[in-house]
């Protein structure tokens, strides 16, 4: 481990890789250690956080802690289940709250709060929660520095162990003063500035160099290109590592493309001056693979495992020595930790660039992945380091499934009934805002689940949708939708979105077998293409960080579908709020899509990350 660093114990949450990737855009090196760890491990360590987790500290099975870390005179900081680990081990107490909080809270300073960990922050200050259980008494020796209405004791420091922590997670942007209080933390461990911009391409290149060239071989890098800026940058560092020679991208046109996705990322590339790469049809391919599949992970593994497939039928047919080539993928920090790639982490889904093919290779050591502890605006910013166009390098995120995991399978033998109906109980318990109620809002389940993420732990939930008798006359303000939104799903087990109906045709809709077939994706190639069309023309494209158009099988017609809307504004992936677009410009989107006849309804999500992933497969 290097000098003049702060390690972050890592118990397993998503967000625990994030407060390492903030301290080093910050200017301070960090690295992750398990919480398991040999004391020899933090020599040289300036200072620790506890990262938050989803266990509660006082469950049967918990991320193994080796507590001989407590010993250590540096200072601690804890965070979420960190927070509570350090209260439970100081003497103090943990158990459920009495109200969880999941989303966006206000911290207050306490009359005594005057803290180190606070310098330069004004108060009240808006903070990100995501928690069910909460210290129900503070350990001895530790003093109150912080509040919010819902939980007594949300920061506590004991300045004589050189302890501090904080129930909510601060290396999230909807935590505005998170930066501070991180700095300030490195001020309190005394750290100067030691990481840039510079130093990670440095080391990357360095890193792309030793593993091609180990063993005395010069190997070659066959990189998957989908196309989107992971694989974008990827390429460009190994071309600009090891040579155009020693690097050629391979484009799967898979059949889940966006509409002439693969044609314009060919013409991208050329124009970015790349002439080391192929383009390969394998849409039949890939549809085989998918057919009669209808749940999400077995889908996502089937077009994972197809990729190595239509690698190998490459590679035999243009003759290249396996012994001398590398695989090379776009992955990110967040590809390995949604799929449960860490110790501690739940498998919130799988990604395609983790299925076993692929781990096998990883195992072999002929996987190279350039970016694999970076984050999204990381990449882009070694992006625009190494020269890529706007084009390029703020193109929305496409993954390697594509419109695959976009069109929502359904079996014929899927009996649900039950569940949704559970659902549509707690729904019908909740409080509708006075507000909404006034404008006619009526809220019920719609019919189709989708993945979530709550508490860190992957679920499986019916959305929530909330209908007005003509929303685009008398529409809410977003804020007010967004706040019912939290509400809704704060208050139930039972769901984990919800959604807004903004256009809905007259009769009897029915759930429908369904399956991913080339008409479904076809019907939403066009629907995203209306979309995108729409944000570039009107200036929001480079507003909003991703958008998803989700095709479910929930119609008045045999052949139809409904769509869900589903743009995102994120700068980490690791949270997320939905956009706030203009209401003409939605107005107009779904007046285009409306018309063209196999929709039958379009919703909105007004979900934010957490408990919704981007995605509902």
């Amino acid at each position: 481990m290097k000098n003049d660093t702060i390690v972050v114990l890592d118990f397993g949450s998503q967000y625990a890789h994030l407060i390492a990737k903030r301290l080093r855009l910050m200017g301070f090196y960090s690295e992750i250690a398990l919480p398991s760890s040999d004391l020899s491990v933090f020599d040289g360590a300036k200072g620790i956080i506890f990262s938050g987790g989803p266990s509660s500290v006082y469950a049967d099975t918990v991320p193994e802690f080796n507590k001989e870390i407590l010993s250590l005179t540096i200072p601690l900081l804890g965070l979420c289940y960190g927070h509570q680990l350090l209260a439970l081990e100081s003497g103090g107490k943990v158990g459920k709250a009495a109200v969880g909080e999941f989303g966006i809270a206000s911290l207050e300073k306490t009359d005594t709060g005057e803290s180190e960990l606070f310098t330069g922050i004004p108060f009240p200050t808006q903070v990100w929660m995501s928690h069910q259980d909460a210290v129900l008494s503070p350990p001895p020796g530790y003093r109150v520095i912080a509040t919010t209405k819902d939980c007594p004791y949300a920061g506590l420091e004991n300045l004589a162990q050189k302890r501090w922590s904080l129930q909510c997670h601060v290396e999230v942007k909807d935590t505005p003063q998170g930066d501070t209080i991180l700095a300030n933390f490195a001020s309190i461990c005394g750290m100067e500035k030691n990481w840039s911009g510079e130093r990670v391409l440095e080391t990357i290149m360095a890193d792309i160099q030793s593993q091609a060239n180990r063993d005395g071989k010069k190997r070659k890098v066959l990189l998957f290109l989908s196309g989107g800026v992971d694989s974008t940058v990827a390429f460009a560092l190994l071309n600009k590592a090891l040579g155009q020679e020693r690097v050629l991208g391979l484009h799967i046109d898979n059949g889940f493309m966006r509409k002439n996705e693969s044609a314009i990322i060919a013409r991208r590339y050329r124009e970015a001056g790349f002439t080391n790469f192929i383009v390969e049809d394998a849409s039949e391919t890939f549809l085989a693979a998918v057919q009669g599949l209808s749940d999400p992970q077995l889908k996502r593994k089937a077009v994972g495992e197809t990729f190595i497939t239509v690698r190998n039928q490459v590679v035999s047919r243009l003759g290249l020595n396996e012994e001398d080539w590398l695989l090379g993928q776009g992955t990110l920090y967040p590809d390995i930790i949604e799929s449960g790639g860490t110790k501690n982490s739940h498998t919130i889904k799988t990604h395609h660039n983790r299925v076993d093919g692929i781990q096998a290779l990883i195992e072999k050591g002929l996987i190279i992945e350039p970016l694999r502890d970076l984050y999204k605006d990381e990449v882009r910013t070694l992006g625009k380091r190494v020269g890529l166009s706007d084009e390029l390098v703020f193109r929305h995120p496409f993954p390697g499934p594509g419109l695959s995991i976009n069109v929502l399978c359904r079996a014929p033998d899927l009996d649900d009934r039950e569940e949704l109906e559970r659902a549509r109980e707690s729904i019908k318990a909740i409080d509708i805002d006075g507000e909404l109620t006034n404008l006619g809002a009526t809220v019920d389940a719609l019919p189709v689940r989708s993945v979530g993420v709550q508490g860190d732990f992957r679920t499986y939930r019916f959305p929530a949708v909330l209908s007005f008798k003509d929303i685009f006359s008398y529409f809410p303000s977003w804020d007010l939708l967004e706040k019912e939104s939290s509400r809704i799903t704060n208050a139930s087990d039972e769901v984990n979105r919800t959604v807004l109906e903004l256009a809905k045709k007259a009769g009897t809709f029915s759930i429908r077998e369904a399956w991913c077939d080339k008409a479904r994706l076809d019907q939403t190639r066009e629907v995203d293409a209306i979309t995108l069309e729409a944000f570039k023309s009107a200036g929001w494209y480079t507003k909003i960080f991703q958008h998803l158009t989700i095709n479910i099988p929930w119609s008045t017609t045999e052949g139809h579908c409904s769509i869900v809307l589903r743009p995102v504004v994120s700068e980490d992936v690791m949270t997320a709020r939905f956009a706030h677009l203009d209401r003409e410009l939605l107005k107009s989107i779904v007046e285009k899509i409306m018309n063209l006849g196999y929709i039958d309804a379009v919703y909105y999500d007004i979900t934010n990350k957490p408990p919704a992933t981007f995605g509902w497969e």
